[in-house]
């Protein structure tokens, strides 16, 4: 089970359920989400709505984009916006998706985002052929982990250190020249391990460059880690561990998209305007870890970590003159909006100082780096069961922004400088310390199950902007309470509720009105659970006193507002979440399965406001959150027998809003909703090799992702991917 910190080394009773580098012949019964984390009986249970995706379910369609795999899990809301997933925009329960700044995001339970508390915003996200298991923590369980409870936490599982010697090696070949390189190797015994791992992922992209060129991208990533233990037969346990990290990435993406006019004759085209955009970006990490266990009653862990991320973001900003590139194109088919719009597409030149086209780089530097310990105590008094965690941290971070900009020409369907000097747009520095500490405490009586907890985060912030001189300094304290309880009422059926509050800090550099985002939100529901499956329905109402959004280039806002933050007043934000999962044998020794995920979700402003976010802008009572779709469903089927295995998703996302609304959805606002199906099948060659076949958006269903930040945004056509696995040596992982 999750605790506030699971590292990589942890013992046996934290192992996700499968951990495989594919399905095996004989763990091909098991499929889709578990609607609990699989815990042993000596680690905590969380009541409430908790989602666990395993190694099985990752590698059934070896999605590399986040968003794909959490489309499996109810209650995620995910906004589309290159079609890879390289910036992912993560929600829960209607908080904002905005790059995923309203989720906790924890990779072995340490906090990764590139700074989460002076800007929240993930442009680094570790990749998924890494990863063993996915956990989507809403509800009252939110509580533990910090610094956004307002939606939840999302926790990826990394790759454990084998007990012995073996390796794996993952080869793929796709559309669009896709390439997949993945491997590790590790090695270990009762007292020492070792693993080493890496991939690489590169595309020439789906997306067609006026004139050409490549639309892809290349991705890096490698892990290193080893353990020393002691006896583990010894009454008194010590376990340390080291790992280190690197990334980089290179992306020839842009953040211009396409008239709706283009959109519907040809949706993968990228204008001219669009051509020196680029992302290169580079990350490394480290991370110490120490764990003391006295018997099974008592231990305490410890991380220590440091992550340094850099980017540079060269993309193109705006016109000189013009207007919002978002308004030219909704409004391209006259006027002067036509005309720019033409000069984006190269069809005609550049003409005047106004059609000057800037292309900025925001030079971006980040440090986020702290020391977190948590604890368990597992006392028994008569029938009275208890586990006790507290756990403190401190952690800080800061972020060094450098944005600049310079003059291009449209000139025969060519950028081409204007021989003008680069003029800098933002130089400023940010950084927040944060000291967090959390109490919670299981109690299990017979068939009842309760979980208190509180949460204390007190938060302190500096900004410098170094083109003004202004110097602005905060800090604020907030307590968050919560309560989970669950009853089992027959064996095969428990009921649960939950409520806690919600909390989501203020970034350096805000003005002072600007308050921290509070909710308080409640669930309930019940969970059945039987031989060949399980199912759950939860309910859940999210009362937001004040929600905030904030300004980034990604969702359509201009330069001088970026990084602002906005309060958004009194929200509504209730539905239902569903989940079920079957598995049967069926004749002639074929395994089959499914499983389905639904969420019904509504929102609803009370305040009447005007705001300078472009996707809120004038707010009535009664208007609806942007980019939360009122019905999702993923629906899931497979069969497998003895070496091979066919399984099929089909994905359902209904309409969304662009901007903030209330009754029908006006044609240039409205993000339309599609389905995508993907198929995928393999054949174990030997029991060492398999070879696979994946399709996604198997029909070649043309979409649109969103309207974010210019212009709608297609998601990717059909892409296959082939490959083989093989894997080497023996040994279970720890």
């Amino acid at each position: 089970m999750l605790s506030g910190l699971t590292p990589a080394w942890a013992g046996e009773g934290e192992r996700t359920r499968h951990e495989v580098e594919w399905p095996t012949r004989e763990e091909k019964s098991a499929a889709g989400p578990s609607l609990e984390v699989v815990v042993e009986e000596s680690r905590p249970r969380i009541p409430g709505s908790v989602h666990v995706l395993d190694e099985t379910d990752l590698k059934r369609f070896d999605y590399a984009d986040v968003h794909r795999v959490l489309q499996q899990v109810p209650g995620v809301y995910v906004r589309g916006e290159e079609g890879y997933g390289l910036r992912p925009n993560i929600g829960f329960r209607g908080a904002s998706s905005e790059r995923s700044s309203k989720v906790t995001l924890m990779e072995d339970g340490v906090l990764f985002a590139p700074a989460p508390y002076s800007a929240p915003a993930a442009y680094y996200f570790p990749l998924m052929a890494r990863m063993t298991g996915v956990e989507v923590l809403k509800g009252p369980a939110s509580i533990r982990y910090g610094p956004n409870t307002i939606g939840g936490a999302l926790n990826l599982r990394s790759r454990p250190i084998p007990r012995e010697s073996k390796g794996f090696v993952d080869l793929g070949l796709g559309t669009d020249r896709f390439g997949k390189l993945h491997g590790y190797w590790g090695s270990g015994g009762p007292r020492w391990g070792a693993l080493l791992e890496g991939v690489r992922l590169q595309t020439a992209g789906f997306k067609e460059l006026d004139g050409g060129g490549n639309t892809g991208f290349e991705k890096n990533e490698f892990v290193g880690k080893v353990e020393v233990r002691t006896d583990p037969a010894g009454t008194l346990q010590h376990q340390v561990g080291l790992r280190l990290g690197y990334a980089d990435e290179i992306s020839n993406e842009t953040y211009l998209g396409l008239t709706d006019q283009d959109f519907d004759r040809s949706p993968y085209r990228r204008y001219a305007a669009s051509r020196r955009d680029r992302m290169d970006l580079t990350r490394t990490s480290a991370r110490f870890d120490y764990r003391v266990a006295w018997a099974e009653s008592l231990d305490l862990q410890a991380a220590l970590y440091r992550h340094d991320f850099s980017r540079a973001w060269r993309k193109l900003n705006r016109f000189r003159g013009g207007g919002d590139l978002k308004d030219l194109l909704e409004n391209s088919e006259e006027g002067q909006p036509a005309v720019y719009a033409a000069v984006l597409k190269g069809d005609e030149d550049s003409a005047g100082e106004d059609q000057t086209l800037l292309v900025g780089t925001n030079d971006r530097k980040f440090v986020s780096e702290g020391v977190a310990l948590v604890g368990h105590w597992r006392p028994t008094w008569g029938p009275v069961r208890q586990s006790i965690e507290p756990g403190i941290r401190f952690h800080t971070d800061r972020i060094r922004r450098n944005h600049t900009e310079d003059g291009y020409l449209m000139t025969g369907a060519t950028l081409v400088p204007d021989g003008g000097e680069s003029s800098t747009t933002a130089n400023s520095l940010g950084s927040a310390r944060a000291w967090a500490i959390h109490l919670s405490d299981q109690i299990e009586m017979g068939p009842l199950l309760l979980v208190p907890g509180v949460r204390t985060e007190r938060i302190g912030t500096e900004f410098e902007d170094r083109l003004s001189g202004n110097r602005m300094v905060g800090s604020g304290a907030v307590w968050l309470p919560g309560m989970g309880a669950q009853a089992k009422i027959l064996p095969w059926l428990v009921a649960l509720a939950g409520v806690h509050e919600g909390f989501s800090p203020v970034s350096p550099g805000q003005p002072a009105e600007v308050r921290p985002e509070r909710s308080t939100n409640y669930e309930g529901g019940t969970r059945l659970e039987w031989r060949e499956g399980e199912a759950g329905v939860i309910g859940f109402f999210n009362d937001y006193s004040n929600l905030t959004g904030e300004c980034t280039l990604s969702s359509g806002c201009p330069e001088e507002l970026l990084n602002r933050q906005f309060n958004a007043g009194a929200v509504f934000v209730y539905g239902l979440e569903a989940a079920l999962k079957h598995s049967i044998q069926a004749p002639g020794g074929v395994r089959l399965h499914g499983d389905v995920a639904y969420t019904y979700t509504q929102s609803d402003f009370r305040t009447r406001f005007t705001s300078e976010n472009p996707q809120f802008g004038d707010v009535e009572p009664g208007d609806e959150l942007p980019y939360v779709p009122n019905h999702q469903a993923t629906l899931m089927a497979g069969a497998s027998r003895r070496a091979w295995s066919v399984d099929l998703s089909l994905s359902y996302a209904g309409d969304m809003r662009d901007v903030a609304g209330q009754g029908p959805i006006p044609p240039n606002e409205r993000v339309e909703g599609h389905v995508v199906i993907d198929g995928s099948v393999g054949y174990e060659v030997t029991e060492r090799a398999q070879i696979y076949l994946t399709a996604q958006n198997l029909l070649n269903e043309e979409y649109m992702l969103s309207r974010r930040p210019f212009g709608a945004r297609p998601g990717p056509p059909l892409q296959v991917l082939s490959g083989l696995r093989y894997r080497w040596g023996g040994g279970g992982h720890r």
